[in-house]
């Protein structure tokens, strides 16, 4: 039941997005090559989009993708309002995204930070970033360190595998794909993604 209501919790926040930038259901369809049904079907949490789905959701509605973990919040609830001088959150005041395939994505910064977005995600055995075999272009640069399992990032000329304390660092402009090709044993991440200020 809970992961069904983070489902929808995903949706309705990626509906809250699109509506935001004034793109309708059909533009945004058109524009990531889907149909209009999917991503209906994505904004009603019935469908988990993959890590390169989303990634390409937020990308054309303009925000980053930290901006999925950020609900509109209730001005007169008071949450959300910065600390002066810094800004804490406590452990399991944001929850971690699950998107296709069982990956998570998690955020690792306690709030939005300009240009800068930190987290950690999470793949699960034969996990992959993208669930059309099609590499991954986004804006920003890449900075990437597994802390548990092995990732393997495929370019289209040459594939990276990462163990544990590995780091990598690559423009997301690069085509990419990120996976676990173990058959045992769940990988983990921490990434860091830079956007030119």
């Amino acid at each position: 039941m809970e992961d069904l209501e983070a489902g929808a919790r995903l949706g309705r926040r990626l509906r809250e997005l699109r509506v935001e930038s004034g793109k309708s259901l059909r533009a945004l369809a058109r524009e990531l090559g889907i149909s209009a049904s999917a991503v209906s079907q994505i904004e009603r949490g019935t469908m988990r989009p993959s890590v390169s789905r989303l990634i390409a959701y937020v990308s054309a509605v303009g925000v980053p993708l930290a901006a999925v973990f950020d609900p509109a919040l209730d001005p007169a609830s008071g949450a959300g309002e910065p600390l002066p001088g810094f800004a804490v959150r406590r452990a399991g005041e944001v929850a971690a995204i699950r998107l296709g395939g069982g990956v998570t994505f998690r955020r690792l910064s306690p709030g939005p930070t300009p240009d800068v977005e930190f987290f950690e995600s999470t793949y699960p055995p034969h996990a992959v970033s993208t669930a059309h075999g099609r590499f991954l272009r986004h804006e920003g640069y890449e900075v990437g360190t597994v802390t548990t399992g092995e990732l393997t990032i495929e370019f289209e000329s040459e594939v990276v595998t990462l163990g544990v304390g590995d780091s990598i660092t690559f423009p997301c402009s690069r085509p990419h794909i990120i996976g676990n090709r173990s058959a045992t044993v769940t990988a983990v991440a921490t990434w860091l993604i830079v956007h030119a200020g």
